[in-house]
């Protein structure tokens, strides 16, 4: 049984996002993730403050090149070993149709 306490719809959209970029090798800051899952930005902060309180992910502030660049740093996101295991856990009891499409998109990646 997966480690965090509340499992709902929007729980599962994030993971499902960032099993993805995870697949990708990338680093997801919050606001892609609100725009990717069509949820609002306290709820997802509020995922992954959770997620991260569980030791899922991991989060750091991202080093900007160009500080002349006219917006604030951004803290990325990515899944810790524990959070990658635990949310494909998670996502193949709750929605194995994802977990199928990301095993072919990992496949396809790797011929």
């Amino acid at each position: 049984m997966p480690s965090v306490a509340r499992i709902t719809e929007p729980l599962l959209d994030v993971l499902e996002f960032l099993l993805k970029t995870d697949t990708s090798n990338m680093s997801a800051y919050g606001w892609m993730i609100a725009k990717d899952t069509g949820r609002s930005g306290p709820t997802v902060y509020g995922i992954l403050d959770r997620l991260e309180q569980d030791c899922w992910i991991d989060s750091e502030w991202e080093q900007q090149e160009d500080p002349a660049n006219n917006r604030p740093r951004r803290r990325m996101y990515r899944l810790t070993k524990r959070g990658r295991t635990e949310a494909f856990d998670l996502l193949s009891e709750r929605r194995p149709h994802c977990v199928r499409k990301l095993i072919a998109a990992i496949q396809a990646g790797r011929q």
